[in-house]
């Protein structure tokens, strides 16, 4: 890659555990977990048999690699707060408004992803007895996992335009350090 883009490796973990995550929403919302009502003739009650479990694990695979790319960037960007300081100018600019929209949507992205694997956790584990006549089994709402994975694609894009422009932005400010302490000059002859 040219001079300023940053390590390849960096930019194909970060692509590579992000379509991870999006893969095991897509997985997660698939599998999510349904009720059916059964009656219990003995004692006159009907109770909700879910199916299995799935989708919880999946969601919970799905927070964790999409944390593990976002703590991958973090950590060789050091957070863009610590570390060689940004040149002023365009890039810096676009590498501060990617880095706040990828947190932005990195933190919506997992409140969807553990929000959708705690709620399908909670239907099919915790659900017991219901001793009404007309009762529905809840489950979890369509979609949930969905706008995690969408969210989870929207961070993925702006990771690697933040880690492009944050590399631009310090490659600039290490090419200007080196340029003004050149040596090299006019100098008189004594």
């Amino acid at each position: 890659m040219g001079e300023g883009t940053g390590s390849t490796l960096v930019h194909v973990l970060v692509v590579a555990l992000c379509l991870t995550a999006f893969g095991f929403s897509i997985a997660a919302e698939r599998r999510r977990s349904t009720g059916t009502i059964h009656p219990d003739p003995a004692t006159n009650t009907t109770y909700c048999v879910y199916d299995s479990d799935v989708a919880t694990g999946y969601g919970v695979g799905a927070f964790l690699f999409l944390f593990s790319s976002q703590s991958l960037l973090m950590g060789v960007t050091k957070c863009m707060c610590f570390g060689r300081p940004l040149a002023p100018g365009g890039n810096r600019a676009w590498s501060i408004i990617y880095f706040a929209s990828s947190w932005l949507t990195f933190l919506v992205a997992e409140s969807c992803l553990i929000a959708g694997a705690t709620k399908n956790a909670y239907h099919t584990r915790y659900r017991d007895m219901v001793y009404a006549q007309s009762w529905t089994c809840e489950s979890l709402r369509k979609g949930v996992f969905i706008a995690g994975a969408v969210f989870v694609v929207f961070t993925m894009i702006l990771n690697v335009y933040y880690y492009m422009y944050f590399t631009k932005a310090t490659s600039q400010a290490a090419h200007k350090v080196n340029r003004s302490s050149s040596t090299v000059g006019m100098a008189g002859y004594p």
